[in-house]
């Protein structure tokens, strides 16, 4: 009853555009829907350049320039480390140019449970530009706090979420942008 509970509180407090779909013991699905004055296939470009909107202070080399996102099927959304390191977060499981990317994998800490995660990326065009459709679903072991864990991953995404907004409208007012 009390993860239930939670879960009805998270959904009914995050703002438009955010919310925690369904949290349980084993898992989570988060959903996050950005309006960018790009054409769709600049919301997808926008979105690869992880790298200039993610945060540093969730990485783990604290550098986001680190980062990077391959747009293409196997393409890796890895971080360089120092002495040649690295981290895979993500893998691109499935890409349609300026329509879609799939990735699977466990963002942050995430990558040391015992989950599986999958983000659907989706652009769809809009009057003023485009809009994108981030679902990220994860399930697994997760110790039993996946509820506790859909909070944690939800804040953290929905400030990468407006770091990307804030990328998106810079892109979407340069002259020339592509």
């Amino acid at each position: 009853m009390r993860n239930w509970l939670l879960a009805l509180a998270l959904t009914v407090s995050t703002p438009a555009g955010a919310a925690v779909i369904g949290a349980d013991s084993h898992g989570f699905e988060l959903r996050h829907t950005l309006d960018l004055p790009l054409p769709p296939a600049q919301a997808i470009a926008a979105f690869g350049q992880v790298g200039s909107w993610w945060s540093k202070d969730h990485t783990y080399s604290g550098d986001s320039a680190r980062l990077s996102l391959q747009l293409r099927p196997g393409g890796c959304w890895c971080e360089r480390l120092d002495g040649g390191g690295g981290v895979e977060h993500m893998r691109v499981a499935y890409y349609q140019p300026g329509e879609r990317i799939v990735l699977t994998g466990g963002l942050g800490p995430l990558l040391f449970e015992g989950t599986s995660g999958v983000m659907d990326v989706r652009a769809t065009k809009t009057t003023t530009g485009s809009q994108l459709v981030i679902n990220y679903r994860v399930a697994g072991f997760a110790r039993g706090n996946g509820t506790e864990m859909a909070l944690a991953v939800d804040q953290v995404l929905r400030m990468q979420i407006e770091r990307l907004r804030v990328h998106g409208i810079k892109r979407g007012r340069t002259p020339g942008a592509k």
